[in-house]
């Protein structure tokens, strides 16, 4: 008989927690929902100038310049767009070839001297991962000059990162049963590294590769905007010509050329992983 008095006592106390903590979750949703006002309001309602916008015809005005597309300008894009995808093939090569150390450096169990070769390595992928690769295409271009090779170099470094990062998580997290049985039977680390660790991973890093060439497509066209070449720079010069027009042609030749790189990305994944 005692029993069923814990019990009610038990129950009021889990009751009184429930509500306890329904009160705080919805104080704190109420929190959130004052700072993304606040956010709002500091951000873009006091930050724009209304007065420079016009009114919604005004606006609307805009708008139809850009939805006039300049069609003539279409047959001159197809080099800029070529050499966008030169661009960025050629970046991705090269930093798939500039990530090789990265790579075997930043993985764990593999990296020749882990306390030195391990940090150095992940300090390289965070370097490039960190800055963007406009930064990287504003510093090629003050060292080498204007042109796709600056574009080249700023695609190469920022790939560095993504691919090395991806490639050395899975080098650490490969099954290490044929490393151990190859060593075992007196392999040398290179004949470890192509029997044991290379097919493991080579699934994973074709497709990170061709991942990030899809991406460098994205970057390589808009790399032109500070002298990289490619379509970006076209995009540069229409917009300074305030020709709203042959920007919106510019955008959708960006447009075919992104969904071409994912038409190659997939035909490739399909038929090499």
């Amino acid at each position: 008989m005692t029993a069923v008095p814990h019990m009610d006592q038990r129950l009021d106390a889990f009751l009184a927690g429930r509500r306890r903590g329904k009160t705080t979750r919805t104080l704190i949703y109420l929190v959130i929902a004052l700072l993304v006002i606040w956010s709002v309001k500091t951000t873009i309602v006091d930050d724009t100038d209304w007065e420079r916008l016009g009114s919604v015809s005004d606006v609307l005005a805009s708008i139809g310049n850009f939805l006039a597309i300049d069609w003539g300008l279409m047959p001159d894009l197809w080099q800029p767009a070529l050499e966008t995808i030169m661009v960025a093939t050629l970046g991705t090569v090269l930093g798939v070839i500039s990530c090789i150390p990265a790579i075997w450096f930043g993985a764990l169990n593999i990296s020749p001297f882990p306390p030195i070769t391990y940090p150095i390595a992940r300090l390289m992928m965070t370097l490039s991962r960190s800055i963007h690769e406009i930064v990287w295409a504003l510093f090629f271009v003050a060292a080498v000059g204007l042109g796709a090779l600056a574009g080249v170099l700023a695609i190469a470094v920022r790939s560095i990162g993504f691919i090395a990062k991806m490639s050395a998580e899975a080098i650490e997290d490969l099954d290490p049963r044929p490393v151990e049985a190859i060593r075992a039977v007196g392999g040398n680390e290179f004949q470890v590294f192509i029997y044991a660790i290379l097919p493991q991973v080579l699934p994973v890093m074709v497709g990170v590769i061709i991942f990030e060439w899809e991406i460098n497509i994205r970057r390589s066209s808009v790399l032109g905007l500070v002298g990289a070449g490619g379509l970006g720079l076209v995009f540069f010069r229409q917009l300074n010509t305030f020709n709203e027009g042959g920007v919106t042609a510019v955008i959708l030749a960006i447009l075919l050329l992104i969904l071409f790189g994912e038409l190659v990305s997939y035909f490739v994944r399909k038929a090499i992983i």
